[in-house]
């Protein structure tokens, strides 16, 4: 059974999250504090966590740092505010997606299941992915288009590998980099990293619209859409 962490100090909404969660078979523990819910993640494992960024003794990337400190288990940040800064902040700490309050529950469990699916197409660990007309093969650590090999540097294949793996899920800037600072002896900063992927789109394009493989969202970083691909 799933188990998902819920931290949140309104006890009604954190009731009704309960509640909802456990009629869709997950299973749900609540915390309403920070010093709580470190509390039980030194004792409990979890599938997936749903942080409030509000909390009465501190803030959910509290709880960030600690969860993913433990192992790469899937965040979902809830929000009062979804201003450009706390969104990108949040990503910024390895947060899979985030969802602004008031929000519609059905919405909110349909991004629990998209985020659950990517992880677990990541844990498969498939030796072959197609994006368009574009093929991956991640045990010769090759790309294709067709029977013609495109060849990339070890850091333009670490960079599609990150798009790939985290299809749907808008990266930060901070995040690519962090991605791909250990395949390079070279010094990769931001702008040298607006030149990778410019690289990255050119050798991958072969018709007007294959650009829109890696999508730039305005002022919050990148992303590779589910529709690009398949396994």
């Amino acid at each position: 059974m799933i188990h998902i962490l819920v931290v949140e100090d309104d006890t009604t909404i954190a009731s009704g999250l309960a509640y909802s969660l456990e009629q869709e078979q997950f299973a749900v523990t609540l915390a309403g504090t920070v010093k709580e819910a470190k509390a039980i993640l030194a004792e409990q494992t979890f599938n997936l966590c749903l942080l409030d960024i509000s909390l009465p003794d501190g803030s959910g990337y509290e709880v960030c740092k600690v969860i993913k400190a433990r192992g790469d288990i899937p965040v979902i940040f809830l929000t009062a505010c979804d201003d450009e800064v706390n969104v990108v902040m949040g990503l910024d700490m390895g947060a899979d997606d985030y969802m602004t309050k008031p929000f519609r529950i059905r919405e909110l469990i349909s991004r629990i299941n998209s985020v659950l699916r990517r992880y677990h197409q990541l844990e498969t660990k498939a030796n072959v992915y197609d994006v368009g007309d574009i093929r991956v093969k991640t045990n010769e650590a090759k790309v294709y288009r067709g029977n013609r090999e495109i060849f990339l540097t070890a850091l333009e294949y670490r960079l599609l590998l990150i798009f790939i793996k985290h299809q749907g899920q808008v990266l930060s800037r901070n995040q690519l980099l962090e991605g791909i600072w250990d395949v390079s002896g070279d010094f990769v900063n931001d702008n040298t990293l607006t030149v990778y992927i410019k690289r990255l789109r050119e050798k991958l394009e072969d018709s007007k619209d294959s650009e829109s493989m890696i999508q730039t969202v305005r002022g919050l970083g990148y992303r590779m859409g589910d529709d690009h691909v398949k396994k």
